[in-house]
């Protein structure tokens, strides 16, 4: 997986090419898709929801650049796999899942493993976590027209918050956006994505946009 579809498609980090060859997709996958974990696809979750593809999520990661001492927050646990690969890299991770059922389940796998460094919240994503700001780096596994106010007030000087922008069936692209000296955020777009809506006080509400 690593070797054909992250390496071969241009992510050039080591830290985020070891994380990928450490954690083991299939654990956050249903059991019925174990045989294809390491396809380089999104799989269906519960609720809707589904675990990005292994490209994706290299690059979302690769463009947040984070190391050893970051603090990560995580915008949309899923099954928590994300979360894992950040957590092979960053100091300390936070991630945030709307559905009860899901972050429970995401927790346990991820206590299974051992990733100490990571908390994961139940509750509305768009509102960030203040008791863990500032981070150095936000990750966003949902798309919106806009970026939550919360995220900009949370995310450190100098800090990457990546991700999808646009409204769901009318395009979406992935960007990266850092905040200068002055806390204006400098945009920049690594390519065209599509992810599930995202969902909450500041984000894409369902009834309009079919979330």
């Amino acid at each position: 997986m690593v070797a054909e579809h992250i390496a071969a498609r241009g992510i050039r980090d080591e830290q985020v090419l070891d994380a990928m060859r450490r954690v083991p997709r299939e654990e956050f996958v249903r059991p019925s898709s174990r045989s294809v974990a390491y396809e380089d696809h999104p799989l269906p979750i519960s609720h809707g929801q589904t675990i990005s593809q292994p490209y994706i999520v290299a690059l979302t990661v690769e463009a947040a650049h984070i190391d050893s001492s970051s603090r990560v927050l995580d915008i949309g646990t899923g099954s928590g796999y994300a979360a894992a690969v950040l957590a092979e890299i960053a100091a300390d991770v936070v991630t945030i899942e709307r559905h009860p059922s899901l972050a429970d389940g995401a927790r346990e796998v991820l206590d299974r493993l051992g990733y100490a460094n990571v908390t994961v919240v139940t509750g509305d994503g768009t509102l960030g976590w203040p008791d863990g700001a500032p981070y150095d780096a936000i990750v966003v596994a949902a798309a919106a027209p806009r970026i939550p106010d919360p995220w900009l007030q949370e995310l450190a000087d100098g800090g990457r918050l990546v991700m999808p922008i646009g409204k769901p069936g009318l395009g979406q692209s992935l960007k990266r956006i850092t905040l200068g000296p002055d806390r204006d955020p400098r945009f920049e777009d690594l390519g065209g994505v599509t992810f599930v809506p995202l969902i909450g006080a500041f984000g894409t509400e369902p009834d309009r946009f079919g979330g």
